[in-house]
């Protein structure tokens, strides 16, 4: 049964969450950054449409990529050294947003409506959500964003306007992940794209066990520098 959340209700335990639709596990509660965090540090994430209630997620199985394991191609390396392509770290947080919330090439709707922006841009002020963005020749061309919690890295949404755009962002932000010492990216759910960078599904128990040992590190929060190179070896 779905529980309804109240202003200051707490989570209820992710087992609890149906198996259809999967993982959706609460809906209310709010989006402020307490609660966010919250969320994430019991591998629970919002997802709604703007005609919806919100609604808390924590699916099984989980897709992760391990920093590790990212698959470079050969066309991927290409592009990171010879496109023109600069990754920049937090610098145009909001864009991305707007960029990740903008009209999808199959026509699809996007799910990150205002509420949704208005409340990782707070978590963004506060130090906890970052975004990496790919510009070229003074334009933004594609990005991702998610949000930092000890060592782990919760990625949201990534959007494209050039070839392999998004992907560059992905590699910039795996190095800086592996310079940091966090190993693992949350990813949600399955989608093709993020299969074929390596990323892959694993039980739910899995992954709230090693979100356990990775989100209690005193990381601090603020904005990340760019301090890593995206240049690297083709698999």
């Amino acid at each position: 049964m779905l529980t309804w959340l109240g202003p200051a209700d707490p989570f209820p335990p992710v087992e609890r969450a149906l198996r259809n639709p999967n993982g959706l596990l609460a809906a209310g509660g709010d989006l402020s950054s307490a609660r966010l965090l919250a969320a994430y540090r019991r591998g629970i994430f919002p997802w709604y449409s703007g005609d919806e209630p919100i609604l808390w997620w924590s699916p099984d199985p989980r897709m992760v990529l391990y920093v590790a394991e990212l698959k470079v191609s050969r066309s991927l390396a290409k592009s990171v050294r010879n496109k023109g392509y600069e990754v920049r770290v937090d610098t145009a947080f909001g864009a991305v947003l707007d960029g990740c919330a903008g009209p999808r090439a199959d026509g699809a709707g996007t799910w990150l409506g205002e509420e949704m922006r208005a409340a990782y841009a707070r978590l963004h002020r506060d130090g906890h959500a970052h975004s990496f963005e790919t510009w070229r020749d003074g334009e933004l061309v594609g990005g991702l964003y998610g949000v930092a919690v000890g060592r782990m890295f919760f990625g949201e949404s990534m959007f494209s306007r050039a070839a392999d755009a998004s992907k560059v962002a992905l590699v910039a932000l795996a190095r800086e992940l592996e310079r940091r010492g966090c190993p693992l990216i949350d990813c949600q759910v399955r989608t093709p794209l993020l299969a074929g960078l390596g990323a892959r599904e694993i039980p739910r128990r899995s992954f709230l066990r090693e979100l356990g040992a990775l989100v209690h590190y005193d990381a601090p929060s603020g904005k990340w520098a760019r301090a890593t190179e995206t240049n690297v070896p083709a698999e």
